[in-house]
């Protein structure tokens, strides 16, 4: 008998030792609930409270180890301005994506920087036609005005009055000088915003070919 209770406890001894060696998994019961309050003060409980739900919690085990943290409740302002900030994250992404896919097809497409070059002064030798154009347009214009002026002066200094028709041919006439010189002005500032552009493309082209030789 005395032998049977000898083995007994020897096994229940190695039983205990062996869980102790090999812990078993942390069941949801042994699992606790850490968080701070409005004032900053410590709470641990065995169930979620309002507070701990609105202000954030950590899960943590019987040992006080934090197996997971959950953050706290936003708000519908909060909520709005997350999607705004993760929106605007997302977008930044993309656009890094995208750049690398046009790098990529450039240094493809041009593989060196003469090609390049070349490309970037065809757009430029284009708008410089269109001005070009422009200004022939605007000096016709322009001698279009004169002579309708130099008709009405002469009329007046011949002490004849001025036919409205040709009165209204000059402000009309005027109005077509106008747009031809704010055409201009815009075609003269869209190549000089194109020559700045062109410049920092080439630029960044020669940074790429750089990095590509390294």
């Amino acid at each position: 008998m005395r032998k049977t209770v000898s083995i007994i406890a020897g096994v229940a001894m190695m039983a205990c030792m062996a869980a102790h060696a090999f812990p078993s998994k942390t069941s949801p019961s042994s699992l606790r609930y850490k968080w701070h309050d409005s004032q900053g003060n410590l709470h641990f409980s065995d169930s979620l409270t309002t507070d701990a739900i609105k202000n954030g919690y950590d899960i943590v085990n019987d040992r006080g180890i934090v197996v997971r943290h959950i953050d706290r409740t936003l708000n519908a302002e909060e909520k709005v301005e997350a999607k705004k900030q993760a929106d605007a994250l997302a977008a930044q992404q993309r656009s890094a994506q995208e750049q690398v896919r046009s790098d990529s097809q450039m240094l493809s497409a041009y593989p060196n920087e003469d090609a390049y070059r070349a490309v970037l002064r065809q757009e430029l030798d284009n708008i410089d036609q269109q001005i070009n154009t422009t200004q022939i347009n605007l000096r016709s214009q322009e001698k279009a005005l004169t002579d309708l002026l130099g008709r009405a002066g002469d009329l007046e200094r011949a002490k004849q009055p001025v036919p409205k028709y040709l009165t209204d041919s000059i402000a009309k006439q005027r109005g077509v000088v106008a747009n031809q010189r704010t055409t201009l002005e815009r075609q003269q500032d869209n190549r000089d915003a194109t020559a700045k552009r062109m410049e920092l493309q080439l630029r960044h082209y020669r940074d790429l070919k750089a990095a590509q030789g390294k």
